[in-house]
């Protein structure tokens, strides 16, 4: 989760509040104070709410939540006076854009950081490390509008990339740079790579790798021109609003752009959305004590515009808050603005006793095997998609698919555990070795259009001294603690080097399956070392199995 890094003082000017006040009070807004450091709090807050990811949208929310500046946030947009064209050829590669621009800022190199803080943040937050959101801040002093977003061949349109001092073309700045170098997947397949230029043919980006440094923002930029590419428009607009909205409360002019070329329009779009709550509804999930007019003064304190006619609650969502997908995350927000504190605990009217389901029995015998072998237990998505599996050599058969997918991330439920587990191996390949990881979870199968939900037991280890004859140890281990009749024979197939890798059967029926990861797939997932892996599925055990 982000840690957002807070100045006391300013914050306390901002809110006009003691910083005593704010450090108490910030944690029931949704927030944990990791640690305070001189005049600096670090504050960590749920990825949920990416427009707290700046001291300014945190200083907004405060002000709501202490009472001193209520209701729906205003924000005054000038009208368009630039144009930025979207070309076709952008279609296959990014497609969608938007932008704006931010007039009479008074930028000090706290501020600065805070803008560019905020920026790193959503594209962790909204942008999944900037394959769905990549945005761009610029100086508006040397560029002449209006702006052409557009691809281009990837060795043409050389320019200066920040921290750098040579020109480069987008093609070499993939394979040089550094930031071209880290994020270079997102994009190196395509056959053009987006740019964005001015009315000069002067470049300003190269999303969503890295901005020209002709357009850096120092202290002496009054104003800025932003830019916000994607692979999806709703995801685009919402990191638009949050950018823009926090530089208008450091007092910016917001200015619209037109946009023309695929569809003509103008951005942004800081109108709130409007919903419909039923107060019965919010008696249901957070309990009757709160009456409508409580849970309209709570949805102001939480900055909602909210009026109550007849037990029907119209609420006004703020532009800049992305994590409003249902009506149950409006009342969660009542129930923030009202008080946890306040609601009277009782316990639910649920006859019976409640007992441990079979399924967690086992799993907690295998979670006790696993550790006693040495492994850590890790918890992983469901979600997934085609090439994370096709990468291990094991292409999904039937996948359950996601019907809306919110990202290209997340398209299918799994079938399997072990790509999610290599992920994890990737993330920490700078971590002392040996590394042994396991995972007791739901997978999903489609099996004549039924779909079955069953748990599998994944694990996977990586070091210098994993082989063939280390795996099977382990799997035979948790075979005999299972007491299982069980046999073991060769498997050919799979993301495993030839010969090194087995079946488990019982009764002739196969339940699991181990070895010894191919060098191929290790160097795929830039890994360095032998790894090997064990997935079995305990439900495919047949009952009263004994070993004989």
């Amino acid at each position: 989760m982000p840690v957002i890094e807070i100045d006391l003082p300013t914050i306390e000017e901002m809110v006009e509040t003691p910083r005593e006040t704010i450090l108490d009070r910030v944690p029931m807004i949704g927030a944990d104070v990791e640690r305070i450091d001189g005049e600096t709090a670090y504050i960590e807050f749920f990825p949920n709410r990416p427009d707290l990811f700046s001291i300014e949208g945190v200083a907004r929310a405060l002000k709501g939540f202490l009472g001193i500046e209520t209701g729906l946030p205003i924000y005054n947009v000038k009208p368009p006076t630039t144009k930025l064209e979207i070309k076709p050829t952008v279609k296959e590669v990014r497609p969608h854009a938007v932008g704006a621009i931010v007039r009479n800022l008074n930028l000090n190199e706290k501020t600065i950081k805070t803008i560019m803080d905020l920026q790193e943040d959503l594209h962790w937050g909204l942008g999944r490390d900037r394959k769905k959101v990549s945005i761009g801040i610029h100086d508006l002093k040397h560029l002449e509008p209006p702006f052409t977003y557009q691809a281009v061949n990837p060795d043409t349109h050389p320019f200066k990339p920040l921290d750098h001092n040579q020109k480069m073309t987008p093609h070499e700045i993939l394979k040089k740079h550094e930031k071209g170098q880290k994020y270079q997947e997102i994009i190196k397949d395509a056959e053009k790579y987006p740019i964005i230029t001015d009315s000069t043919n002067q470049v300003l980006s190269f999303p969503p790798i890295i901005n020209s440094q002709l357009t850096e923002v120092n202290t002496t930029t009054k104003e800025v021109f932003i830019d916000v590419t994607g692979t999806q428009k709703h995801s685009i607009e919402k990191a638009l609003n949050i950018m823009v909205t926090a530089l208008s409360e450091r007092n910016g002019e917001i200015e619209k752009i037109e946009l023309t070329g695929t569809k003509n329009q103008t951005t942004p779009n800081l109108k709130p959305t409007k919903r419909q709550i039923n107060h019965q509804e919010i008696q249901k999930l957070i309990g009757n004590q709160i009456t409508p007019e409580q849970a309209v003064k709570a949805l102001q304190k939480m900055r909602y515009q909210a009026k109550n006619q007849q037990n029907q609650i119209t609420v006004k969502v703020p532009s800049y808050r992305a994590d409003i997908l249902h009506d149950w995350d409006i009342i969660e927000d009542i129930a923030i603005g009202y008080g946890y504190q306040n609601i009277q605990p009782e316990l639910p009217n649920t006859p019976g006793i409640g007992s441990s389901h079979p399924t967690e029995e086992l799993g907690d015998k295998l979670r006790n095997i696993m550790t006693g072998l040495g492994y850590n237990e890790a918890m992983t998505l469901t979600l997934t998609n085609k090439q994370e599996t096709q990468k291990i050599k094991q292409p999904t058969k039937n996948p359950v698919k996601i019907q809306n997918p919110i990202s290209t991330d997340h398209t299918i439920l799994r079938e399997t555990i072990l790509p999610k587990l290599i992920q994890i191996l990737k993330l920490n390949r700078h971590r002392d070795l040996p590394q042994k990881i396991f995972e007791y979870g739901e997978c999903f199968h489609n099996q004549e259009n039924q779909i079955k939900e069953c748990r599998h037991l994944t694990a996977i280890a990586i070091g210098r001294k994993m082989n063939y004859s280390q795996i099977k140890s382990h799997t035979e281990t948790i075979l005999r603690e299972l007491d299982l009749n069980y046999q073991i024979k060769p498997k050919k197939q799979g993301p495993y080097i030839p010969g090194r890798a087995a079946k488990i059967t019982i009764n002739n029926q196969k339940i699991g399956e181990f070895g010894e990861i191919h060098p191929e797939i290790i160097q795929k997932h830039e890994l360095n070392h032998p790894i090997t892996t064990l997935e079995i599925e305990p439900e495919k055990i047949p009952k009263n199995q004994k070993n004989q």
